[in-house]
């Protein structure tokens, strides 16, 4: 018996024993009866239907001997045994025909997502139409809602299955498939804005929110949903510290890699969010070595975050920071704290201790009433911004806190242990003074909700995933020699496979390593090892990197990495002598490439292991004597 396939979730397409299908078994009516009997209830009907849901144009002698002839090609084509026939049922055996829709149903029930989305190609029988026959043009206006509306949830649950594993580019493919497919699903606009603003395509999702917005008047003479129309206002706001942030224009800027090998952290991070926003206050440590990703995991939440209706302060600490009381407080109202809806409806007196902190807020704080402590007027205050909305304060390089923030800190969780607030924590492991957040770690799993998250190095399997997203050309043979090349040069830490990998797309060929010794040492943490001990292979990457910056990125990274700590645009302006509309569309582009990391107060050096690479091989003490009386001026 042939074997039979028919792509339906799409143009249709034929084909017998894996070969196209004979001509006169795709014209139209032979096409739709086929179709028509796989779908039918027991792969068969009567005789009468049939000829009033093909041929009810024409009369009964006419139909009739259509649907005979019919008949006489789905027999020369699937074999006598294939289908049923007498003199009043017309029917096809079972396993005579296969629709790619069956096994798009078998799939989605197995919440195979991706499988199940391969098949779809369009709409049911895309293209097909047969006017005269008015009964069949109904059965397929219905079998189209049907398979658009199951393929649009597939495609939806794809996508987020996508963005929960970090992969917000190849979310944002599938959720514009789904968009592709009906223009006016808002719930397929929802989840493309929502991917491709994660995947650092703002404009792109503001695109789609224009397209929906045109689509729906000029269908349905409706407008965007208000839930829609909130997504576009976060998006069309969404900041990093104080500045609205897009992507530069290519070629300077680079596509940001996937998060690969990071699926369980990520899922973990956002359990706790979810979790919070139900009113669990959570506290979480999120612990990583230089390069392991710490920073970028943070990032990822806190772009959701940004985008489901709540607060997020987020800064860095740097080791100057240590010594300048409240100096994270600080932080965290000059990057969104300060700003938040319901920060009004704290107490006047923890109002009046903020304008103490910040200059900027004496004017809108003003207040007669004697200030409260720092640390309980920050317990006040997000208090009363939780009861709007849910928080997020995000301390990134925490090992650094003041003393006096981080003294408060667990005050702070059991305050909220009833409110949807979410304190994240990054830490450097490795740092001697990451020992400064014991008294907070040994609090988690007794009077506080939370999780101590972890991260490692890469494996094997995630490196492979790198490499196809930045050589998906590459043999299976190239593609295994450049992972091992990774595992040997990188050790596995995300940062420098991705640098390597983006050097090599450039055209980097690392240098030959036959016996390369193994480093970071067992015994010795990463911290430790740099930069000294980093392969050649690596601090070449790192120097090409630079290399490949326009002038002015070389200038104000390079004075980035020899002034240290935070630095104001005002400083780099000065330390560089470039013009400030210069200097400000540079850090546009570093921070885009996540050279430096922006908040509230300033730019960070984002890679430790990338500024002392620097520091060692590309910038000359005469430069930095430069830079450093030239900011000093």
């Amino acid at each position: 018996m042939p074997a039979l396939s028919c792509r339906v979730l799409g143009p249709v397409r034929i084909t017998v024993a894996g070969a196209d299908a004979p001509a006169e078994l795709l014209w139209r009516k032979h096409v739709a009866l086929l179709v028509y009997l796989a779908r039918s209830p027991r792969l068969s009907r009567t005789r009468e239907h049939l000829v009033g849901m093909l041929w009810s144009d024409r009369n009964e002698k006419q139909a009739r001997h259509s649907l005979s002839e019919a008949l006489r090609v789905l027999r020369r084509v699937l074999g006598d045994a294939s289908v049923r026939a007498d003199v009043d049922q017309v029917g096809l055996v079972a396993d005579a025909v296969s629709l790619d829709c069956d096994r798009f149903a078998e799939l989605c029930g197995r919440g195979e997502w991706a499988a199940a989305t391969a098949l779809v190609d369009g709409e049911f029988l895309e293209g097909l139409a047969i006017p005269e026959a008015s009964e069949f043009e109904n059965w397929l206006g219905a079998e189209r809602m049907l398979w658009r509306t199951r393929a649009l949830e597939a495609l939806e649950r794809r996508a987020v299955a996508e963005l929960e594993r970090g992969d917000a580019p190849a979310a944002a493919q599938t959720a514009l498939r789904a968009v592709a497919l009906d223009r006016a699903s808002e719930a397929a606009a929802r989840t493309a804005m929502r991917a491709l603003a994660l995947a650092g395509d703002r404009a792109g999702a503001l695109q789609v929110a224009e397209e929906l917005a045109r689509a729906l008047g000029g269908m349905l003479g409706a407008k965007p949903s208000a839930e829609t129309q909130r997504l576009v206002e976060r998006i069309r706001e969404a900041r990093i510290g104080r500045r609205v942030i897009g992507a530069p224009a290519p070629p300077a800027a680079r596509p940001r890699a996937p998060l690969v090998g990071r699926a369980a952290e990520l899922a973990e991070l956002t359990g706790a969010w979810r979790r919070a926003q139900a009113g669990r206050g959570q506290v979480v440590l999120l612990e990583g070595e230089p390069g392991e990703g710490k920073t970028r995991l943070l990032e990822e939440l806190l772009a959701r975050a940004r985008l489901d209706e709540a607060t997020v302060a987020a800064t860095r600490a740097v080791a100057a920071d240590v010594s300048m009381p409240w100096s994270a407080l600080a932080g965290l109202l000059a990057s969104g704290l300060a700003d938040a809806p319901g920060i009004t409806g704290a107490p006047p007196e923890a109002l009046a201790a903020f304008a103490q902190l910040d200059p900027d807020l004496g004017e809108r704080f003003r207040s007669a009433v004697p200030a409260m402590a720092p640390g309980d007027a920050l317990g006040a205050a997000v208090r009363a911004i939780a009861a709007e909305r849910p928080v997020l304060l995000a301390l990134d390089d925490a090992q650094w806190l003041d003393g006096e923030t981080l003294t408060t800190l667990p005050a702070l969780a059991r305050d909220v242990t009833a409110q949807p607030v979410l304190l994240l924590l990054g830490i450097a492991r490795g740092s001697p003074a990451a020992e400064r957040l014991d008294s907070l770690r040994s609090h988690l799993g007794r009077d506080l909700e939370g999780a101590v998250i972890r991260l490692g190095r890469l494996d094997g399997d995630s490196l492979r995933g790198l490499v196809h997203w930045a050589l998906p050309r590459y043999t299976a043979d190239e593609a295994e020699r450049l992972v091992r090349r990774l595992e040997g040069d990188t050790a596995g830490i995300p940062l420098l496979a991705v640098a390597m990998l983006e050097a090599v797309v450039r055209g980097f060929a690392p240098p030959p390593a036959p016996n390369p010794p193994a480093w970071p040492s067992p015994k010795r943490t990463l911290i430790d090892s740099l930069p000294g001990d980093l392969p050649p292979a690596v601090i070449g990457v790192i120097c090409q990197r630079f290399r490949d910056l326009p002038e002015p990125a070389q200038h104000v990274l390079g004075a980035a990495a020899v002034l240290g700590d935070r630095l104001s645009a005002g400083r780099l302006v000065r330390a560089t002598g470039l013009a400030r509309a210069v200097v400000e569309e540079t850090l546009d582009l570093l921070e885009w490439n996540r050279r430096l990391v922006a908040d509230g107060r300033g730019y960070v050096f984002a890679a430790p292991i990338e500024r002392a690479v620097l520091l060692q091989e590309m910038i000359t003490p005469g430069q930095a004597r430069r830079y450093r009386a030239a900011a000093s001026a």
